[in-house]
């Protein structure tokens, strides 16, 4: 019951991310009426759509209903305020404007086979779509940089750097996972390398962390041409957008980029290998289904497969943050 009706929770927490009501709190707390009043929100349901958010721990509530005064919890503070640079709400914001209502249609990709976002009606895929409009594709970057960060910055101190001096970030986007590791190991050079319409972001983006004598911006299209020749490459939520063919293709542009003792690092929700306890990796493949014509998400034991196929000599995992780890294979 609780999985079954957790769409209730879910949609709750992503109308006030998406309203901007944990912004509005950070700056003050606000009694509810004046959260109605800035929410523009009916009087019906305001006290139990607040208190709604108080149970789940969202909010913090002082007094009740008429007499109450609301404050946001720690957590809800540091990721929900969309003007701390530690904001995640980017994701949950189209998870409500987008996914929430494709995955209405999961039934019919099950039995079609067939995609169910824009491209069902003929429009032009998320994608297409984002870096047409650089406004747009700026607010995606900084959004899916957001969600990933934790991971970036785990991967970029964990992984050893010390036989390493340059990076390749293929499908970089905004360049936070080279920023990182830039800033953390202080001997590397790192290339961010994604389709022209980035590179101004990028370079806007490295400049502001001082970091643009380190890191750099190189526009190209993976799937067309060949990879930035370095030490290490990696891949960060790029491989689950794509088939199989298209994931050996650049699995295999990877290894002929890298010299002898070189890094392919993947970073994804990687699958366990019995497929029965990653349930968000296994849930993210499905979304994949939902978004792309092929892609989906995969095990360590999948990788490991396609790598040794192109050449890689010996892989292995790295557990990040939450559900996300990084798959590894040396040339």
């Amino acid at each position: 019951m609780q999985i079954g009706m957790g769409f209730f929770a879910s949609k709750t927490m992503l109308t006030a991310v998406n309203m901007g009501l944990f912004t509005h709190l950070a700056k003050a707390d606000l009694t509810g009426q004046s959260i109605k009043e800035k929410l523009g929100l009916h009087n019906r349901g305001l006290y139990d759509f607040l208190d709604t958010l108080v149970a789940l721990g969202f909010l913090k509530r002082t007094g009740i209903k008429e007499t109450a005064v609301y404050s946001n919890a720690e957590d809800a503070n540091l990721f929900l305020d969309k003007n701390k640079p530690s904001y995640i709400g980017g994701m949950l914001e189209m998870a409500n404007n987008r996914l929430y209502p494709f995955w209405n249609n999961l039934e019919e990709c099950l039995k079609t086979g067939k995609t169910q976002n824009e491209t069902k009606m003929g429009d032009a895929s998320i994608f297409e779509a984002i870096y047409a409009d650089p406004l747009r594709l700026k607010e995606f970057l900084t959004a899916m940089g957001g969600i990933q960060m934790g991971n970036f910055m785990m991967f970029s101190k964990v992984f050893d750097f010390t036989n390493y001096h340059t990076l390749c970030d293929a499908g970089g986007a905004g360049g936070h996972l080279a920023a990182q590791v830039a800033i953390n190991n202080q001997h590397m050079r790192c290339i961010t390398f994604d389709l022209p319409p980035v590179e101004s972001i990028v370079r806007e983006n490295i400049n502001m962390m001082g970091l643009s004598d380190r890191v750099f911006a190189q526009s190209g299209d993976f799937l067309t041409e060949d990879l930035p020749k370095a030490d290490v490459i990696t891949m960060g939520n790029v491989l689950h957008d794509w088939g199989t063919k298209e994931k050996k293709i650049l699995i295999k542009k990877a290894y002929d980029a890298l010299p002898q003792g070189g890094a392919l690092v993947v970073i994804e929700n990687i699958i366990d290998d019995n497929r029965n306890e990653n349930a968000f990796g296994l849930m993210m493949s499905l979304n994949m289904n939902i978004e792309t014509p092929e892609g989906f998400d995969f095990s360590a034991a999948d990788f490991n497969g396609w790598a040794k196929e192109c050449g890689f000599t010996q892989t292995s995992v790295m557990p990040l943050t939450g559900p996300s780890s990084a798959v590894i294979a040396i040339k």
